[in-house]
């Protein structure tokens, strides 16, 4: 193959975490998003705040043993993802570009890239009691079976949900050993959360989803974006307020969760289905979301263990 030309290489190669890296590994790096972050930290927020809110139970390595895991796992997902959309990604401006989408990468290597971070993901897996476990290796059907929903629902949105809060239900039997009723509903509140920032997320692909019949809740609510967006981010406070409720049942527990209803009701004030490049910002800023919910939650689950 022969080296790729300057208007073959995203400008994301040439900066950066991946522009300091060797040539030939740039690619890959690409496949993983190594430099964009922000989807491991959305993917790992929920295992935080189930551990938090279960109240730690002495084992602080869970944070780091699950930051592992989210990075390989979601590395291996946006990997699976391109390889399953590699036609489709042919077709759209922001993700021509691709290695797999441009030719940059073969379809061999990146299975075998896969394969290595769920290896990464099993070394984590190990780490865990024996019920989160089989919790987490339930999440494989919906996880393979996700890249493939933005061509059958409106609501790919709302699948991308069940995988990327499957977290909630993992965390809370890694430090209690069983599955109880405060990771359910923490599982339902960031469901309706990663609705709400993923549909600002589809907000700046509506034009070339159209194009070519790619389908999103963005592309569905149109012009009421912003209001669907803010009724999935009330949905997603009153699902983490009950999980809280359930551990710790006291008014003055549920103020925790005031300073990221607050970052929520900004996100949707400035929401425009208009602007992609400010619904992008706005996508960005559910990190910090994650941060203010992951101290809410710590604050309850460790008053309520001690």
């Amino acid at each position: 193959m022969p080296s790729p030309t300057g208007d073959t290489v995203p400008d994301s190669e040439r900066r950066g975490l991946i522009g300091a890296l060797p040539a030939p590994l740039r690619p890959y790096a690409s496949l993983m998003r190594l430099d964009r972050p922000i989807g491991s930290w959305l993917l790992y927020w929920p295992c935080a705040w189930s551990v938090a809110l279960a109240g730690v139970g002495g084992k602080w390595s869970l944070f780091f043993w699950l930051a592992l895991g989210a990075i390989a796992m979601r590395s291996a997902g946006c990997v699976y993802n391109d390889i399953v959309d590699r036609d489709l990604d042919k077709q759209v401006e922001r993700t021509r570009l691709r290695p797999l989408a441009s030719g940059r990468t073969s379809l061999r290597a990146a299975w075998v890239l896969t394969l290595g971070l769920c290896l990464v993901g099993l070394i984590v897996l190990l780490q865990l009691t024996r019920t989160a476990q089989l919790v987490a290796l339930a999440a494989i059907l919906p996880v393979v079976a996700y890249p493939y929903m933005k061509r059958i629902t409106w609501w790919p949105q709302a699948w991308l949900g069940l995988v990327f809060s499957w977290g909630a239900v993992t965390g809370w039997p890694a430090v209690t050993g069983s599955l109880t009723a405060p990771a359910f509903w923490l599982w339902v509140g960031s469901i309706a959360w990663v609705i709400g920032y993923d549909t600002l997320y589809a907000i700046q692909d509506i034009e070339d989803d159209a194009l070519v019949g790619v389908k999103s809740s963005a592309r569905r609510l149109g012009r009421h974006a912003a209001l669907g967006i803010g009724i999935f981010y009330a949905m997603a406070l009153v699902g983490w307020g009950v999980a809280i409720w359930a551990v710790q049942p006291r008014s003055l527990a549920l103020l925790a969760l005031a300073p990221a209803a607050l970052h929520l009701a900004s996100q949707v004030a400035r929401a425009d289905p208009a602007n992609g490049p400010l619904a992008l910002a706005l996508f960005r800023s559910n990190r910090l979301t994650g941060l203010l919910v992951f101290l809410a939650m710590l604050t309850v689950g460790l008053s309520a263990s001690a």
